[in-house]
């Protein structure tokens, strides 16, 4: 190897690692703005930038005043309902359908995998004017079950990772247990569903993530804030034509991370696994 090999061979070493310091970086500077914001009072917000260190980190006062201004613990209550009975559905429904989908030939099965294709490339911005008049005329705005419903909506994306995972389980499996006399729905509570669980935790994480997040249709569907408020729509409470108050925001998004993080640390071993085997199968 020639002294010009070995030159830039380490150049772009160093570049290589350059930029993977410089985008770390990138992602890490909005977290530790908003922590540094969040501990800081009225006065030190105005009057200092967003990367000047809060004369003390013993100000848990905005935390406070986030949380029961912003009725966080009702949105908390909220959201953890909508997570839950949205997650369940969501594995329930998506789990029966990529059974059906792989598991049996019909007439129109490849029809109705292109549809869910289709329907994932339509925004869903363009088609709120339908839903939200659909919505009006069953009487689900402004109620929680009927936002549950529509975040039940199907999750094309759950449907073709389940179906993923099914194309590698061996029909041998379902030979077998039909032999031993077992019916369809025996064969896929008992035998299938278990086998699926790597699938239904990357699918949860996907699924989870965006209805904890989910802003736009919480807004528009729940509008009693003060009754139906979720933890992303709570933040808005300190948004106003006035101004905002950014220190407030900041610990009210503190707080709104802490559930999530604790899940993280709580079951990382699952979730790891989970995506990992989610990356083989696919």
């Amino acid at each position: 190897m020639t002294a010009v090999q070995k030159i830039s061979k380490y150049v772009l070493v160093f570049l290589k690692y350059l930029s993977l310091v410089f985008f770390s970086i990138v992602a890490v500077l909005p977290l530790v703005s908003v922590l540094i914001t969040a501990f800081k009072t009225d006065t030190e917000y105005q009057q200092t930038n967003v990367m000047t260190l809060p004369e003390s980190w013993l100000n848990f006062s905005n935390f406070t005043q986030a949380f029961v201004k912003a009725n966080m613990g009702r949105a908390f209550v909220n959201s953890t309902i909508i997570l839950i009975c949205t997650l369940a559905a969501s594995v329930l429904i998506g789990t029966q359908l990529a059974y059906v989908l792989n598991r049996f030939k019909f007439p129109g099965n490849s029809l109705i995998r292109n549809l869910f294709l289709f329907a994932s490339l339509l925004p869903g911005v363009a088609m709120q004017v339908s839903v939200y008049e659909i919505m009006w005329k069953l009487h689900f705005i402004n109620t929680l079950p009927g936002y549950i419903v529509l975040m039940c909506g199907t999750d094309v994306i759950s449907i073709y990772i389940y179906i993923q995972f099914f194309e590698n389980i061996d029909f041998s499996l379902d030979e077998s247990a039909i032999m031993d006399g077992a019916s369809y729905f025996t064969i896929f509570y008992k035998i299938l569903l278990p086998l699926l669980k790597p699938a239904i935790v990357t699918s949860c994480i996907l699924k989870g993530v965006g209805t904890y997040n989910e802003y736009y249709m919480a807004h528009l569907y729940l509008q009693d804030q003060k009754r139906l408020g979720t933890v992303a729509t709570s933040l808005y409470t300190f948004v106003g034509p006035l101004g905002s108050k950014y220190n407030l925001i900041c610990a009210g998004v503190i707080i709104s991370l802490l559930p999530a993080l604790i899940v993280f640390i709580t079951c990382q071993k699952q979730i790891y696994s989970g995506l990992t085997a989610g990356s083989v199968k696919g």
